[in-house]
């Protein structure tokens, strides 16, 4: 034997022997055993070797909907980091809904055939993987079909671009028209992805009304009444959710109720709901004449570019005023003077320009005169709109931010509605926030490096066209109950408005909708409306509830921060917490404590909290820690999709649909179980009973895609997934459909009956991606390893 081939033969012994006696911790979570590697001149020792996962370098998604037909199309390159060869091949999930009426896939622009199976194949090509591999992740999508085919081998160190292309008829249920993408691939990839991009293009002969992602924050660009493009991009991140769109079509005033319940909640057996509203097709032919009262902060702090700008955006404005608008600028600093007596005509825009450019920035910060002076020139006939500026603190006159809260709401009519500006971290959040909140309006922060014209520019595009104000939404049938926003906000010409609440049992109802018009008070029925009872099996309105409760808890910090700390409000916050896994400055539960959080820990819990509150100084209310406070506050309030989690809760928390999971001495363990009022049945993982429970309940899928450890609920039970021995080989290979042949070689895998396979951290599914026997998945693509040599074959 040459000294070369002993080296590297000694080499390979040690790794053996190494990883006999220690994990792994490379970016596998468990031991690779592929073939062995063709070594010269001799043939390598067939022992395990670690290995890098392929990378994905980019994930690029394009959706043409046309009609209701959507075609999929995905592009995605991989990189190979490792010394040999790699070819295997792929599974795609496909959504719940979905029926695939074309496939097509490319590799390097050359088709190859695929295979497409149906939900039952696919769970038995599920469940035979979950079982040779002993790792669960892929039960996350029991129920799903999928799709699946051969790759090329992809050479060390190269790259092998994958498309794939599909169609799809999209259902529309009264009018709305739903759209998912399988983007999750947080459990199957411990690499973040450079570029993640999905990019909708959707085209209706019937006008679109409402477009909205619960899912992810979007871009929407309506191009016309009948096109809207949705664009969605990050870079550096590993995807945890699945990508959802909703638009609906029709000329009518847009009403959709979408709902979610689950009865066999212990915790809580209420349904959520969500409506999405948006004008009709003709709503902007009857326009609201507004009043628009500018009230502009030229103190001498502002002096400057911040002033410019308020200049630059005020030009904006006043040059986008519908032609039957009112409006007056109203400036402060040590005194107040305005550009009129009164309301002046849309007319007068241009003089009005001139008089702006006249003023500068000087003197001190007279607040509550510059609002009282607003508030004497509402006409309470007609819907205003009033947008205040500041940078600074009041120092003159009255500066008592109480005194000035209780003299604005003893002057200001019911028909104002107040948006406040704060620049700068020198501003009194408790004072801005109160106004708004108050007045039916919000609160925006324009912070240090922002482009103070741009944002209020934006923000003015959102408001300049009211079509329905003073709305109201009633329920006939149904009790509801907790909704946000409260009150509802005014309904605006190219906006809308999304709606979040609970309710109780479910079944029909009728709602109607109120509003006002020019003076007239108009009524929408909406008949037959239904809010689910019981809610099927992974339903996509499942982000509804977690979606619900950062609206609330929002709500709830930002009573906190105006009034201060009561033991009822933190009980709901550690409460909301701990069920739907959100995390804030005050809940850092699901991260440092052991689970289960039963409702004894939850009070306790709570009960801590408050204490600690009480104990702490009160907020100052300016400042930059203020400022960061009112942002996160005002942000879950109006977030239109359920947040991430941060970084230091993704290695012990999961959140699945409806479900929070924490891990606890390698469990994971559902919130919702509550040990003092549950005894958990016991099923051994991978063992015929495993596989029957996630059958009969294809809900049990998400939690015991978690890891070998686990407990779950389902139908008001609990189960507790314990580790067994013998059970990977319980479940048999899945048969090939009659008259098909096997496009999926089984891999060569070298067994060693002897040996028990390493140990993966406590309750860390090993993750399919460069993990357990080797890694295969990388979500939406499946690449199961068959061979590795050192050329291409």
């Amino acid at each position: 034997m040459k000294p070369k081939s002993v080296l590297l033969t000694a080499t390979l012994l040690i790794i053996f022997l190494s990883t006999l006696m220690l994990p792994v911790t490379a970016l596998a979570d468990g031991i690779i055993i592929p073939d062995p590697p063709i070594c010269d001149p001799a043939p390598c020792p067939p022992v395990p070797i670690p290995m890098d996962q392929l990378v994905i370098r980019y994930h690029h998604v394009t959706v043409t909907i046309n009609e209701q037909l959507a075609v999929t199309h995905v592009d995605q390159v991989f990189y190979n980091p490792n010394d040999w060869t790699i070819e295997g091949t792929y599974i795609f999930p496909i959504p719940d809904d979905a029926v695939v009426s074309n496939f097509i896939l490319w590799v390097d622009g050359k088709p190859v055939e695929g295979q497409v199976l149906d939900a039952t194949q696919a769970r038995q090509t599920y469940e035979q993987i979950v079982a040779s591999m002993r790792d669960p992740a892929l039960l996350e999508y029991v129920g799903r079909g999928a799709v699946q085919a051969r790759i090329f081998p992809i050479a060390p160190q190269g790259e092998r671009r994958i498309e794939l292309e599909y169609t799809q008829a999209l259902p529309a249920e009264g009018g709305l028209v739903s759209y998912l993408y399988p983007l999750n691939t947080e459990k199957f990839s411990v690499q973040p992805i450079e570029s993640v991009t999905i990019n909708v293009d959707v085209h209706s002969s019937v006008p679109i009304r409402a477009v909205y992602s619960p899912s992810h924050e979007v871009g929407i660009s309506r191009e016309s009444d009948n096109h809207v493009t949705v664009g969605y991009e990050a870079s550096n991140v590993l995807p945890d959710t699945d990508f959802t769109l909703y638009y609906s079509l029709g000329e009518s005033q847009a009403f959709h109720l979408l709902s979610y319940r689950d009865p066999s909640d212990p915790s809580d057996p209420d349904g959520f709901f969500m409506v999405m509203l948006a004008p009709g097709i003709n709503a902007v032919d009857r326009v609201i004449p507004k009043d628009l009262l500018l009230v502009l902060d030229r103190s001498g702090s502002m002096e400057g570019e911040k002033f410019q700008q308020v200049q630059q955006a005020t030009r904006y404005i006043l040059s986008h005023l519908n032609a039957d608008d009112r409006f007056n600028i109203i400036s402060f600093s040590t005194g107040v003077t305005s550009y009129a007596r009164g309301l002046s005509p849309a007319s007068e825009a241009d003089q009005a320009l001139s008089w702006l450019n006249t003023l500068n920035a000087s003197g001190s910060t007279d607040i509550n005169r510059a609002l009282l002076d607003a508030a004497a020139m509402v006409d309470g006939e007609r819907p205003t709109y009033l947008i205040f500026l500041t940078d600074g603190l009041p120092t003159e006159g009255v500066m008592d931010s109480p005194s000035i809260l209780a003299n604005f709401t003893a002057s200001a009519p019911k028909n104002l509605r107040l948006f406040t500006f704060g620049v700068g971290y020198d501003v009194d959040t408790f004072l801005l926030d109160s106004l708004s909140q108050d007045n039916h309006g919000k609160s925006s922060y324009v912070q240090p490096g922002m482009s103070l014209d741009e944002i209020l520019s934006a923000f003015y595009n959102g408001i300049s066209t009211p079509v329905l104000t003073n709305l109201d939404l009633a329920f006939k049938g149904v009790s509801i109950y907790d909704l946000y926003p409260s009150p509802l906000p005014d309904l605006f010409s190219g906006s809308q408005v999304i709606l979040l609440g609970r309710y109780h049992e479910g079944g029909k109802a009728d709602v109607s909708l109120t509003g006002e018009l020019n003076g007239e008070k108009l009524t929408f029925i909406f008949e037959g409306q239904m809010l689910d009872q019981k809610s099927p099996v992974n339903s996509i309105q499942a982000s509804i509830p977690r979606l619900w409760a950062t609206r609330k808890v929002g709500y709830l910090l930002n009573e906190i921060r105006l009034q201060g700390a009561n033991q009822e409000i933190i009980d709901q916050i550690v409460k909301l917490s701990i069920r739907f896994g959100i995390v804030t400055p005050y809940t850092s539960y699901l991260v440092t404590e052991q689970a289960p959080l039963g409702v004894a820990e939850q009070e306790r819990l709570a009960e801590d909290t408050f204490n600690t509150l009480k104990a702490m100084p009160t907020q100052a209310p300016s400042g930059q820690a203020a400022v960061q406070s009112a942002v996160d506050a005002g942000a879950m309030q109006g977030a239109a999709s359920a947040p991430s989690l941060p970084e230091e809760a993704t290695s012990s928390v999961r959140v699945l649909g409806a479900r929070t999971y924490v891990l606890s001495d390698g469990t994971w363990i559902d919130t919702a179980f509550d040990p003092d009022q549950m005894k958990p049945t016991p099923v051994e993982f991978l063992s015929p009973e495993y596989f029957d429970l996630v059958a009969t309940y294809p809900e049990l899928g998400d939690a015991f895609s978690l890891g070998d450890k686990v407990i779950a609920l389902s139908g008001g039970s609990a189960y507790e997934v314990i580790p067994g021995d013998n059970a990977a080989q319980s479940v048999n290979p899945s048969p090939t459909p009659s008259g098909q042949d096997d496009p999926t070689p089984t891999p060569n895998v070298i067994k060693q009956p002897t040996k028990t396979p390493p140990e993966v951290p406590p309750g860390k599914s090993s993750g399919l991606c460069g993990a357990a026997l080797f890694p295969f998945l990388f979500m939406p693509f499946l690449v199961v390893f068959a061979r590795r040599s050192k050329h291409s074959s």
